[in-house]
């Protein structure tokens, strides 16, 4: 099945029309013609099946003839990492999170983050496309880039694990995973999270983790953090 996304679409739409760079890619690169069957998300857990009643390319319109709600996540994920040096590395880190199956992203600056600048809407463009292409129709959030700092003061539900690479008496995620529970993992810089962070992260309610035996580069981290979260909860449902 090959998903489309609308944002403006819910359970009371009959028609709608895509976008004009939209609409020129399902006609002139998909190829698709009047009366072809095209499915479609609104990024909030809705698949619409839609049928083209105008195959234009500058305004391809459709008709909803079936609405399915997907079941909610049993939980709410939400990592929030620090953007690493090379951009490459971190997009990774947002297509495979999305795929798995994250819910939320923040985008965290860190005493010793060697990038402090970030573009969003290339990032959400991927999120996006990562959506679609593994057929999900929950998009995750997306958060605007903060400071460790400001982010500590955030008030987050369920259980708030640091995942640090110091000598220090961790349990290892597994541990103190507990089934159907929000969860906050923070995965810090190439340079690891400073001692000043990780007492601040401590002091407001963040339990120390490791995530194996290995020392992971920060995307990687977040990856195995993101699908251990996931598959442990997918087990004990």
């Amino acid at each position: 099945m090959q998903l489309f996304y609308n944002p403006d679409i819910d359970e009371t739409t009959e028609t709608f029309s895509f976008d004009k760079e939209e609409s020129r890619h399902i006609i002139k690169v998909l190829r698709k013609k009047d009366s072809d069957i095209l499915h479609v998300t609104n990024g909030l857990g809705l698949l619409f099946e839609t049928e083209i009643t105008l195959a234009s390319d500058n305004k391809c319109i459709v008709e909803v003839l079936s609405i399915k709600k997907s079941p909610e996540p049993k939980i709410r994920l939400h990592l929030a990492v620090a953007p690493t040096k090379m951009n490459d590395r971190f997009e990774w880190f947002l297509e495979k999170a999305t795929e798995i199956g994250i819910q939320e992203i923040t985008p965290v600056f860190c005493d010793r983050s060697e990038r402090k600048v970030v573009n969003l809407e290339r990032f959400e463009k991927i999120i996006l496309s990562a959506m679609k292409q593994s057929n999900e129709t929950y998009l995750p959030k997306l958060n605007e880039a903060i400071s460790f700092k400001e982010f500590i003061k955030q008030k987050n539900e369920g259980l708030q694990l640091i995942a640090h690479c110091e000598e220090a008496d961790k349990k290892s995620l597994k541990e103190v995973l507990k089934p159907n529970e929000n969860i906050t993992i923070l995965i810090g810089p190439e340079g690891d999270f400073s001692d000043k962070e990780i007492a601040l992260a401590l002091e407001n309610n963040f339990q120390p983790v490791m995530l194996g035996n290995t020392r992971l580069r920060t995307e990687t981290a977040a990856v195995v953090a993101c699908h251990s979260v996931v598959f442990f909860n997918e087990i004990i449902n």
